[in-house]
């Protein structure tokens, strides 16, 4: 019998040994979206807000569709579409002395299932300076069942900044008949002020996301849920004007004189869009981004 070249030896040897471990056994990489973006505006003379730095690599683009009079407006892109185990973001926004800056994103972000073992980071850094405004207004994180999803915003204020956050979370897509059954999602949220902390939050959630929100004591049964904090010297005077415009699974309070806190749970995502959208229409002067209106 004539003998095989080396070359097909080898290949021989390696089918053998395929056979031998099983090729169930050999999970090949998966690609992993990475992006990051970061951006600093600041006020000029006459008092416009103009861009100074920005840059964007990966799966993470900003543009800017429009300007309100002195204030920019900017809309974070996933061009990946959505996040799984493995992928990492990462955002990084300043504002420098009297700018107005308003960031949003460009639709609902989703968190996807993700392999074993894999989780997906998301990491926001925004810092405001004196004089300077931010609105804080990405729309709905969507997750869906078994996603692993570690997400975490930290915000520095100067001493006289003002900042409006909104962070919306739905549990599942209610129209479609889903149920998170099992999930990994930790979401931390941390503002600071001169040093100090201002606000801190977090949730963790790991395992069956249904069970625990149908919990009377957790959720009710709800399945979205906002966050919004209001940093700025008339917070006060809005609470009233607030309360009289949420329903009644939504509640807002003050934790310092320029400090409102509201916790919002609604049935769905369209509920508590629908509710968001008046709160903060009211809050930003009718100046909410096109893109929550689509």
């Amino acid at each position: 019998m004539r003998k095989l070249p080396a070359v097909f030896e080898d290949l021989e040897q390696t089918i053998n040994a395929s056979h031998h471990i099983g090729f169930d056994d050999v999970r090949p990489a998966q690609p992993r979206a990475m992006g990051s973006a970061s951006l600093r505006i600041a006020a000029d003379s006459d008092g416009t807000s103009r861009l100074q730095k920005l840059r964007h690599a990966g799966s993470s683009k900003l543009v800017f569709p429009r300007s309100h009079g002195q204030a920019i407006e900017v809309i974070a892109v996933n061009t990946a579409g959505g996040i799984t185990g493995g992928d990492t973001f990462t955002l990084d926004a300043a504002v420098g002395a009297h700018g107005v800056l308003t960031l949003t994103t460009q639709a609902a972000e989703r968190a996807y299932r993700a392999q074993e073992g894999e989780t997906g980071e998301v990491t926001t850094r925004l810092a405001v300076e004196n004089g300077a405004s931010l609105n804080w207004l990405p729309q709905e994180l969507i997750l869906f069942d078994r996603c692993a999803l570690r997400r975490r915003l930290d915000v520095t204020l100067s001493r006289d900044a003002r900042f409006l956050m909104v962070e919306p979370i739905v549990f599942g897509r209610t129209a479609m008949g889903e149920k998170l059954s099992s999930i990994h999602f930790q979401d931390r949220i941390r503002v600071t002020r001169e040093g100090r902390a201002v606000y801190h939050d977090g949730v963790d959630m790991v395992g069956n996301a249904a069970s625990r929100l149908a919990n009377r004591a957790i959720a009710h049964g709800a399945g979205a849920m906002a966050s919004l904090v209001l940093i700025r010297p008339d917070a006060a005077a809005q609470l009233k004007k607030i309360r009289n415009m949420l329903p009644p699974m939504a509640g807002a309070s003050l934790i310092a004189e320029d400090v409102m806190v509201l916790r919002h749970l609604a049935m769905d995502g369209y509920s508590l869009r629908r509710d968001l959208m008046s709160v903060l229409n009211h809050l930003t002067d009718n100046s909410l981004p096109i893109s929550w209106r689509l």
